[in-house]
């Protein structure tokens, strides 16, 4: 009921879990407890105790479910005490979602949501505080991308492979998610101003430093030069010698360059106390490229004030072992910042080979193929230029991101095979649902402006139990409720020191692969705290328009103009309002202006 909700305390999952396994358990202070043992009886993690659903079918009839398994686990033959019972059904706390009822049933402990409550609570006043991360976070990150540091020269998308794209799409991403963490964030290189490669990124729509072209950091590669060959982890001539006699390593190698600066890498990092660095990086021998990239790392961190300050080096796993050789390097010049490696897993291209120019070319081209054949003549202008310029970024975006960052992603890149603007295939699917919900706002604005609507009310009203329909509610509890709790993993692996080399963040997914507790407990979502990398913004909306279409394909949202229909509609305009800024804030974690009409 309504008084169960704490006032100013947005609704959350995560707490509404732990407050259910509290209520199970009887012990409120233990919610973050690990498993004990009472007698023979093993209590079971909190986390573990309830499945948040999220099919339509099993939300007819539960919001939450405790499996009948681990009723047994609890108490003896599952039988759940009425003084259990009676907490459970009295939930409440801050953030906590408010229970309706529940039973047992044959596939364990059925909980439901008071959904009216829940729809006032998250609806009344805007949704804003649901399209936020929980908290803001202090710090400055560096996001550091191998690929686009020069070689020999200033990299160029005619020589990008699209596994090193993947790399820069990840690092703009991951930039934008973490400033909504409260991070301040910069971008390492700095790029020539007038230079190819800032001029496909910009097509992509990826904002990245640049100076002047005539711009030079030679001040900076002179210092990290003289700290290399002042460093304590300088390999000596003596110890070279004595290397080089005993066999093994990579003599052969470091026999080429007799006299250059050498750096012993492993000592570094087990000096230093660095886990998870390849144990085979040795000693390395210091070469321009690398001090170029040391001191573009050192002019990226010199205006960071916060005390935190990590490098966060995201970068392809063929350069992977280079990129963890160069950050050893600048441990070894003297840098203490904290750094951590974001490794991506490879592009695949069946049957053919492309690099980044022509693989945005390819999709541009085939962008505007499909646009044509959908709207005819009235593909011209500027405006569809634009269009199909943010089109062609969404889609790539969300081919290239999609996979989880650690596994490979396979591309079909016939160039017969065009990209559809119909079905849900990724970023094209999204932004054409985020387009309807503009349309049908422009609509019922008409619709206003000729009389046949009143101006939305005040959420005070309205009778949000109107809102039964069972997508409202999937619409709710699926995205706009869980989508703050999704943003809030991004900054995780940031917080700690100790987590080694790769990032490793925590998420609680909004979809994940469930644990099947017992074949009764057919349930989608688990709650549980899993590794998964970094926050399935794409596949969240990708599934967010799968629900919407069939929803907004089902549901006539503009009535007659009928007054005792009035409330229902108000009711829904809120819920798509709340679900259009959703979108909104979605795509700018991924730099996609949102398209407002096609």
């Amino acid at each position: 009921m309504m008084e169960n909700i704490e006032e100013l305390s947005p609704l959350r999952i995560t707490p509404t879990v732990r407050a259910l396994s509290s209520a199970l358990r009887g012990k409120r202070e233990d919610v973050h407890g690990s498993s004990r043992v009472n007698g023979d009886r093993v209590f079971p993690e909190p986390e573990k105790l309830w499945f948040k659903e999220s099919s339509a079918k099993n939300l007819r009839n539960r919001d939450f479910l405790s499996p009948t398994t681990m009723l047994n686990t609890l108490y003896a033959d599952g039988q759940v005490p009425p003084a259990v019972m009676s907490r459970v059904l009295s939930l409440r706390g801050s953030g906590v979602l408010p229970v309706a009822g529940g039973e047992v049933m044959g596939e364990g402990l059925r909980v439901r949501v008071d959904r009216a409550a829940t729809f006032r609570a998250v609806l009344a006043g805007g949704a804003a505080e649901y399209l936020k991360p929980l908290n803001q976070r202090q710090g400055c990150v560096v996001l550091n991308c191998p690929a686009l540091h020069p070689k020999s020269n200033t990299p160029s998308p005619d020589t990008m492979s699209l596994g090193q794209l993947r790399t820069v799409l990840l690092a703009d991403h991951m930039g934008a998610l973490l400033r909504r963490q409260g991070y301040a964030v910069s971008f390492c290189p700095t790029l020539p101003e007038d230079s190819d490669i800032i001029s496909f990124l910009r097509a992509l729509g990826i904002d990245w430093p640049t100076a002047p072209g005539n711009w030079t950091n030679e001040e900076r590669e002179e210092k990290i030069q003289d700290s290399l060959e002042k460093s304590q982890y300088r390999e000596r001539e003596m110890e070279r010698g004595r290397r080089a006699s005993g066999g093994g390593g990579r003599k052969a190698e470091e026999g080429e360059n007799e006299g250059a600066l050498r750096i012993n890498l492993k000592q570094v990092f087990q000096e230093e106390g660095l886990p998870g660095y390849d144990p085979s990086l040795g000693t390395c021998t210091v070469n321009r490229d690398g001090v170029s990239q040391l001191a573009q790392l050192d002019l990226s961190t010199a205006d960071c004030t916060a005390a935190m300050v990590t490098a966060l080096h995201v970068t392809s796993c063929q350069d992977e072992f280079r990129q963890q050789q160069i950050a050893m390097l600048w441990r070894a010049s003297g840098a203490k910042h904290t750094q951590r490696h974001l490794v991506c897993g490879p592009v695949k291209t069946p049957g053919s080979h492309l690099t980044a120019a022509q693989y945005l070319q390819l999709r541009r081209g085939q962008m505007k193929e499909a646009s044509e054949m959908k709207y005819g003549d009235q593909v011209e202008g500027q405006t569809w230029e634009d269009i199909i310029k943010v089109m062609t970024s969404a889609t790539v975006r969300f081919e290239l991101l999609s996979t989880v960052h650690t596994s490979p992603v396979t591309l079909d890149v016939k160039r017969e095979g065009g990209v559809s603007t119909k079905g849900p295939r990724g970023g094209v699917f999204v932004m054409y649902n985020c387009a309807r919900l503009h349309t049908l706002f422009d609509s019922y604005e008409r619709g206003v402006e000729k009389g046949l609507y009143p101006e939305i009310p005040e959420d005070s009203q309205l009778d949000f139990s109107a809102l039964k329909e069972e997508g409202e509610w999937l619409l709710l509890f699926n995205y706009l409720i869980p989508f703050s709790e999704l943003l809030e993993q991004s900054g995780q692996a940031l917080d700690s020191e100790g987590g080694g080399a790769r990032v490793n963040i925590k998420t609680e997914q909004v979809r994940a692969i469930t644990e099947k507790v017992d074949t009764s407990a057919v349930a989608d979502v688990y709650i549980t705290h899993t590794h998964v990398c970094v926050p399935q913004i794409c596949k969240f909306l990708v599934s967010l328009s799968k629900d919407f279409s069939s929803y907004y394909n089902r549901v006539h949202v503009l009535g007659e103009p009928l007054p005792h229909l009035f409330n229902q509609m108000f009711c829904r305009l809120y819920l798509l309002r709340a679900l259009r800024e959703l979108y909104h804030s979605a795509l700018d974690t991924l730099n996609l202006p949102p398209i407002r009409q096609l």
